[in-house]
């Protein structure tokens, strides 16, 4: 099973590249759900580490966004592509719509980029209606989703409906608020492939915490 970790500085990514992450989300503001980082940092962990690179793409705490904020998003977008970035993370809701248009608008600007479309998913009244759509644009390779929230079970259940829903078209990556007991039960069900943690990568279970390779090493561990 795959395991992404969040990122905010050049020790986070060193730390889960030494336990054992497959993947870096490279944010800022890590409380208000991840912003745009700056690009020096994220040339300071290219330098520190050859893991693949996903990079937020949000200029607000919330999941919708504003005409004003368009050209700073394509700027970013643009700016991840020119920094041979994996991809990036994206996403737009309004009140429980899918914006597409607005993540079209931004993605123009980096067309050769692969993209996540982030937890403005679990946002939406109809998700798989969404997934239907998301799988229309090619550059969507995955949904980043909490699988709806609630108890692991649950959330398990869902997910598992979610992937049958993408089939081969999308990937479907669980995240938000991942616990070690849900960590535990996606590794042992199999419900997705890919797993994208937080706190339960740092120390202390913190945001304000560092990552710790050894607490990634224990996932590592669990996934298989």
């Amino acid at each position: 099973m795959l395991i992404e970790v969040i990122v905010q500085t050049v020790a986070d990514a060193r730390a889960a590249a030494r336990g054992g992450a497959d993947r870096l989300e490279v944010v800022r503001d890590i409380q208000d759900g991840g912003l745009t980082p700056s690009f020096d940092l994220i040339r300071a962990i290219q330098a520190e580490t050859s893991l693949p690179l996903r990079i937020m793409v949000r200029e607000n705490a919330g999941y919708a966004t504003n005409p004003d904020e368009i050209p700073a998003l394509r700027r970013a977008a643009t700016a991840c592509a020119a920094a041979g970035a994996d991809g990036i993370v994206i996403g737009f809701a309004e009140r429980g719509e899918l914006a597409l248009d607005d993540v079209l608008r931004v993605i123009d600007a980096a067309p050769d980029v692969p993209v996540t479309f982030h937890r403005a998913f679990d946002q939406l009244a109809d998700p798989f209606a969404a997934i239907d759509r998301l799988a229309q644009v090619s550059r969507i390779d995955r949904i980043l989703t909490d699988g709806g929230g609630g108890d692991p079970i649950s959330r398990t259940e869902r997910l598992r409906a979610c992937v049958a829903r993408a089939g081969a078209r999308l990937k479907i990556l669980a995240g938000g608020g991942v616990t070690e007991e849900a960590f535990e039960l996606f590794a042992r069900t199999r419900c997705v492939a890919e797993v994208h943690v937080g706190r339960i990568a740092r120390e202390g279970n913190d945001w304000d915490s560092p990552v710790s390779a050894a607490r990634v090493r224990r996932l590592r561990q669990i996934a298989g």
